[in-house]
C-alpha cells in the first residue's frame, strides 16, 4: 500500500479531509519548495526543529498548533487551501496540525528522512 493510499484511509471518503490530505501530501511532494526535506526544514527555521524531529523519530509524536502551521506553512498558503474548500483558514490550519504529524511520521519509518523526498 503507498502512502497516498495509507493518508486516504486516515480520512476516510469525506471529501474536505481527503481533500485536505491531498494538500498535506502536495506539501511534502513538491519539488519546487524541497519535498520532504525542505518542509522538515522550514520547520526547524522556525524554531520547531523539536516537534517535526519526533514526528520522524521512533518516539511519540508531538502536537502542534494551527498558529505553528501557518508559521511554517504561510499565511497565503493556509488562506489558499481555506478558499479552495470553503472553510475558515484557522479551521484549515487546525486540519492541517491534525495530519501533517501522522503522514511525517508514516513517511520516515525508519526514523529519517529518506533520501528522495519523493513519497507518492
Amino acid at each position: 500500500m503507498s502512502i497516498f493510499d495509507t493518508v486516504k484511509e486516515m480520512a476516510g471518503n469525506a471529501g474536505l479531509e481527503s481533500g485536505l490530505l491531498g494538500h498535506v501530501m502536495e506539501m511534502v511532494n513538491n519539488p519546487e519548495t524541497g519535498g520532504l526535506t525542505g518542509l522538515v526544514q522550514r520547520f526547524h527555521e522556525k524554531g520547531l526543529g523539536g516537534v517535526v524531529s519526533s514526528w520522524i523519530g521512533r518516539g511519540a509524536n508531538q502536537g502542534i498548533s494551527a498558529e505553528q502551521i501557518e508559521q511554517v506553512v504561510g499565511q497565503d498558503r493556509i488562506n489558499a487551501i481555506a478558499s479552495k474548500f470553503g472553510i475558515p483558514p484557522e479551521e484549515a490550519s487546525a486540519k492541517l496540525a491534525q495530519y501533517l504529524p501522522t503522514v511525517i511520521d508514516k513517511l520516515t519509518p525508519g526514523g529519517s528522512v529518506p533520501a528522495t523526498s519523493e513519497t507518492a
